[in-house]
């Protein structure tokens, strides 16, 4: 799939607070990232979800960069091409 997502997330709670999709397949993508947003979840949730192949790839990357951050202070980017 070509395409990218980034994901706004508030400084230092991981809070999801939107997503900017372009891709084939954004419609499938952004299904995912909805109830994140209106739930207030945070990139660590997205991180823990099993989510279906291979539309949603970038979304698990996401979670990945996330987790990454967190762990290692010199990542920086919340930006994944997929």
């Amino acid at each position: 799939m070509e395409g990218f997502v980034r994901v706004h997330m508030r400084q230092g709670s991981g809070e999801i607070v939107g997503a900017t999709l372009v891709a084939s397949h954004a419609g499938e993508i952004i299904s995912e990232l909805t109830p994140a947003i209106c739930r207030q979840a945070r990139a660590l949730h997205i991180a823990r979800t099993i989510h279906p192949y291979p539309q949603t790839e970038a979304i698990r990357k996401i979670g990945d960069a996330y987790n990454r951050s967190r762990l290692t202070p010199r990542v920086t980017g919340s930006s994944v091409s997929g």
